[in-house]
């Protein structure tokens, strides 16, 4: 039985997947040419990741797939609902990158609280010649202890989130109706742990309360952050988008970028992915990465892992 990895998988993945009996396929095939590619070679699984994207075309065209995985937590890109219609089995791996998204966070918040997304843009530029100006201009940082975290969004990744903000001694609080109060157990190095339980509150006084705002919800009709959001916000706010492009309308946080309603951005995640806004890429204030929130050697042999025992549970 033929699997493909259409969008790679980790070699853990691999290996336990070839232990059990399966041929692994890691070949690049272009979107428009996946339902031929399955056809042709009688492919039974087909994984992808946030690159290819798996709708009703491919699905009536290969009538001999039997499981579409997604490595990761998103479904955004799979047309779930009517591949399950023709009985083909969806699987994916929500805990896998929970961890990872969350340091990313991390990395783009003290990015931006020293502003390391500008100075690591200037340094190679004016370093040699202007340190001093480039050293008063970075010279305004701010720490994150003790300050307020506003998650949006308690899932698994959310929680992960909260769970480093607090091992940095700041204040969490969140908003999601689905989920009422979230108990957090926080594990140590040494074994030792706390227990902390936290209350979801309405989205607009976590935008009046939160100093970094971080965003961690699926794929949304609508805009989560809008203009009129903002207006509630702090002045000097941060936020953090790790989760979905189009969670947050990007020209009105342009707009509060420039007049400093927004202090600085961090972004993983695009409106017009992958080919983001020049304004966004190209702004000062914002720090950027290519959608790589669960990119980790750690996170992708886990999703590696995790598919395999759900393939193998399923087909043998």
């Amino acid at each position: 039985m033929k699997i493909l990895a259409n969008d790679g998988i980790s070699n853990s993945g691999i290996d336990a997947l070839e232990k059990a009996g399966f041929e692994v396929i890691t070949t690049k095939v272009a979107q428009e040419q996946v339902a031929n590619f399955i056809n042709k070679n009688d492919i039974s699984v087909l994984l992808v990741r946030s690159a290819t994207k798996v709708r009703k075309d491919i699905i009536d065209a290969c009538p001999g797939l039997k499981i579409i995985g997604r490595g990761g937590v998103g479904m955004d890109n799979i047309d779930v609902e009517y591949a399950e219609s023709k009985n083909i089995h969806i699987i994916n791996t929500p805990a896998s990158s929970s961890e990872s998204v969350a340091e990313l966070v991390f990395a783009h918040l003290f990015t931006g609280v020293r502003f390391l997304h500008d100075s690591n843009r200037n340094m190679p530029l004016e370093g040699d010649t202007h340190f001093n100006e480039l050293k008063k201009a970075y010279a305004n940082g701010v720490e994150l202890k003790g300050k307020t975290l506003g998650i949006i969004g308690m899932g698994r990744i959310g929680k992960a989130t909260a769970k480093m903000a607090i091992g940095l001694g700041m204040k969490v609080i969140y908003s999601d109706t689905d989920v009422p109060h979230k108990d957090l157990k926080i594990h140590f190095f040494d074994g030792q742990t706390i227990s902390i339980s936290l209350v979801s509150q309405s989205l607009e006084s976590l935008f009046k309360e939160s100093d970094f705002i971080s965003l961690h919800v699926p794929a949304q009709d609508d805009y989560v952050i809008g203009e009129k959001d903002f207006e509630l916000m702090k002045d000097g706010v941060g936020i953090i988008n790790c989760a979905r492009g189009g969670a947050i309308d990007e020209v009105a946080l342009v707009e509060a970028l420039d007049n400093g309603k927004v202090s600085f951005a961090g972004l993983d995640v695009f409106e017009n992915e992958p080919n983001p806004e020049i304004t966004i890429l190209m702004n000062p204030k914002i720090s950027l990465s290519p959608h790589i929130g669960a990119a980790t050697g750690e996170a992708q042999d886990r999703i590696g892992i995790e598919l395999a025992h759900q393939i193998i549970e399923l087909l043998k």
